[in-house]
């Protein structure tokens, strides 16, 4: 078994396609399928399944590239121990993350790390959708939920969101401050993923939890579009603080609205796939990762 016919039928499932993988390899498309229909012939099973739009894993390509692809990263740590890392760490590394976790949190924690490590490069995907890490290919992801029950991922908890009240400069001076949960009830207000145009607010003063009916203009289905509608002056909005430095809010002439209240969220994971042993390039980044989201104000 030729491992480089291996190692590039891993990367056209990884890539999604025999172009982009190509591309990666700095090989022909038409030289990178006729591979991995050479490998399928010594197989003789069906690894893929080819139509005009897209790739698509068989049952037996599935079951073949988790188990592979285990082999090329265990190949992958023994080179590395081997040459005791004295090259610079390189490759790519694949991760998901919703987008506006990815707006507000990664750009710069990404462009840390590139520039410490240019060798490695971030394949992110910024997607709603709940990817298969397995299934798909990617090495991490950061995932915001109250609690994650697939045990078959490894997920580190790296904080808690929080939220809070705010309103842009130009729309108080336009309809005033609230000075009471009751008054929020007179203001426009950006709801997020609500119903009906209306939403109830759970908030946690100094008098315990307490719910607000409120209604406004706009209900999105996006954090950072409820940022954007807050900071153009539509209503006041719940955003999460951690976002939020005084160097922000004076840019963006954002003032927050009863300080004293404060909206719980879910809190973020950085997830991977359960293994062995995997890429060192992998390790690193999420370790760096891990340690820079830890490290930001999650509470304001």
């Amino acid at each position: 078994m030729d491992l480089n016919h291996v190692a590039i039928f891993a990367r056209v499932v990884e890539a999604g396609s025999f172009t982009k993988a190509g591309a990666e390899l700095g090989l022909p498309k038409s030289s990178v399928s006729r591979t991995v229909a050479s490998l399928e012939a010594s197989l003789g099973v069906q690894l893929l399944q080819r139509t005009t739009r897209k790739l698509n894993l068989t049952e037996a390509g599935r079951e073949y590239f988790e188990q592979t692809r285990r082999i090329l990263a265990e190949l992958d740590e023994a080179t590395l121990a081997v040459s005791k890392l004295g090259k610079e760490p390189r490759g790519t590394v694949r991760m998901t993350a919703p987008f506006d976790i990815g707006a507000l949190m990664l750009a710069d924690t990404i462009a840390t790390f590139t520039a410490k490590y240019p060798r490695i490069h971030i394949d992110l995907s910024l997607t709603a959708r709940r990817v298969d890490l397995v299934a798909e290919g990617f090495d991490l992801a950061v995932r915001a939920a109250a609690r994650l029950s697939d045990s078959s991922l490894i997920a580190t908890k790296v904080g808690s969101t929080e939220f809070g009240l705010f309103a842009s400069g130009a729309y108080l001076e336009r309809r005033g401050t609230p000075r009471t949960m009751e008054e929020l009830k007179r203001h426009c207000c950006i709801l997020f993923r609500a119903q009906g145009g209306a939403a109830n607010w759970h908030l946690t003063g100094p008098r315990g939890e307490e719910v607000v009916s409120v209604k406004g203009p706009l209900n999105v289905d996006e954090m950072l579009f409820v940022s954007q509608a807050v900071e153009r002056g539509m209503g006041i909005g719940l955003l999460p603080t951690i976002r939020l430095t005084d160097k922000q809010l004076g840019e963006q002439q954002l003032v927050r609205v009863l300080p004293e209240y404060r909206a719980e969220g879910g809190s973020l994971f950085i997830v991977l796939p359960a293994a062995r042993h995997r890429p060192a390039r992998v390790t690193l980044f999420s370790e760096f990762l891990i340690q820079s989201l830890r490290a930001l104000p999650w509470g304001r």
